[in-house]
């Protein structure tokens, strides 16, 4: 089992793995850079490199997870690629259908075919659907986002690279903001969260403040305000008691 460094999820599940870079968000992948790594260390999942390759063997993963968990889906992917068949994006949600137990955390930049192809899929409560939004110029998801069948719905605004201006979160369940990492890491500025909290709190959407980032994310730390900010729209039991 994957168990994952993410501050708002437990686990991490990637019944498909590779992707391709569709917006600025996506300069600098940290699962692409994974890959290249998983490859030559030679993990099996990884042979293709970050080509986009569904893997059945692991779709049986979450049901064999006894303890219930928050598990990020395709951590190393986005499910609505278009490379990835609706049969196996089907698939994916049969098995978090039944694994009512857990709590599944799905994000995507392919915001259009997710709502395209949302009314083909069975929402649970325990799948809350998120979008990536980066800057100004991806704000168009969350509109896409709001026509989706998902009883959670959230903004992951990470790696944060530009101001969003004033947010319509009309509809919107959670917001997470983070820095970007890593090698080569954009910077973000304090008046950008500031924005994206003034809107949460306009909207009173809980807002979770993941990190700074930077090239040392430990040392940048994630103290918004002189506080940490880790609001969840549901805790697992409210959930647990929807079933």
């Amino acid at each position: 089992m994957a168990s994952s460094k993410i501050e708002w999820t437990d686990s991490t599940w990637n019944p498909v793995t590779g992707c391709t870079k569709v917006s600025g968000g996506c300069q600098n992948c940290y699962a692409e850079r994974m890959a290249v790594r998983l490859k030559a260390m030679g993990q099996p999942n990884y042979s293709a490199g970050f080509t986009v390759t569904c893997h059945d063997h692991q779709l049986g993963l979450p049901l064999k997870w006894k303890k219930s968990k928050m598990i990020f889906v395709n951590s190393m992917s986005d499910l609505f690629h278009e490379n990835v068949p609706i049969t196996f994006i089907r698939q994916v949600f049969e098995v978090m259908n039944q694994s009512h137990w857990h709590v599944f955390q799905v994000l995507t930049k392919r915001a259009e075919r997710l709502s395209e192809i949302s009314s083909a899929l069975t929402w649970t409560p325990n799948i809350w659907m998120g979008v990536s939004v980066e800057n100004e110029a991806a704000t168009w998801r969350i509109d896409h986002l709001r026509q989706t069948g998902a009883y959670v719905k959230f903004l992951s605004m990470e790696p944060l690279i530009g101001s969003v201006g004033n947010l319509n979160l009309s509809g919107v369940d959670w917001v997470i903001v983070g820095g970007e990492s890593g090698p080569g890491a954009r910077p973000m500025l304090e008046e950008w969260v500031l924005e994206i909290k003034d809107s949460c709190n306009v909207f009173q959407v809980p807002f979770f403040f993941k990190q700074w980032g930077g090239t040392n994310k430990k040392r940048s730390g994630r103290l918004l305000q002189d506080r940490t900010w880790d609001d969840m729209p549901l805790s697992m039991d409210s959930l647990h008691h929807v079933h």
